[in-house]
């Protein structure tokens, strides 16, 4: 089933640790309704900026996913509103900044990013009814910070 133009349910679902563990990883149609809004409104615009294909690392995940790697249940991810991705030959704190700009989001975090480093980490991008507008940058030394490196 497509979401959008270019973006189908398979690949926001899909997860190789759903499959090793044997996860049900099938979302509700709460959750297909709410990644639909992810892909209209976050992934589509970027790949129409960039033209570049892409596919997200990371959607949907189902509470019992989110306990097998650690996140928590209550994640944006188990509700069907957040996405992890990384654009092909952009740099991810680029790609951050130009969602910044040019996107409405509830949620922006540039996560793992290495200065110097243009492929380090991903962007977790996610779409809510009640919209934050929140950045932030997550890594393993400092852990969340608020707002986003300097480009």
């Amino acid at each position: 089933m497509m979401l959008s133009d270019h973006f189908s349910l398979e690949e926001l679902v899909k997860s190789q640790t759903a499959l090793r563990l044997g996860i049900d990883n099938t979302p509700g149609d709460a959750e297909v309704a709410a990644l639909r809004q992810v892909c209209e409104n976050i992934l589509e615009p970027i790949r129409d900026y960039f033209g570049i294909p892409f596919a997200p690392s990371s959607g949907y995940r189902s509470p019992r996913l989110c306990r097998a790697i650690g996140s928590k249940e209550t994640s944006q991810h188990a509700l069907g509103q957040a996405v992890d991705f990384e654009v092909p030959h952009i740099d991810n704190l680029f790609l951050a900044h130009w969602i910044k700009q040019n996107l409405k989001f509830d949620q922006l975090i540039l996560e793992f990013y290495e200065e110097g480093e243009p492929n380090s980490g991903w962007v977790h991008a996610s779409y809510a009814d009640a919209m934050r507008g929140q950045c932030l940058t997550y890594n393993k030394q400092r852990g969340y910070t608020i707002g986003l490196p300097l480009p």
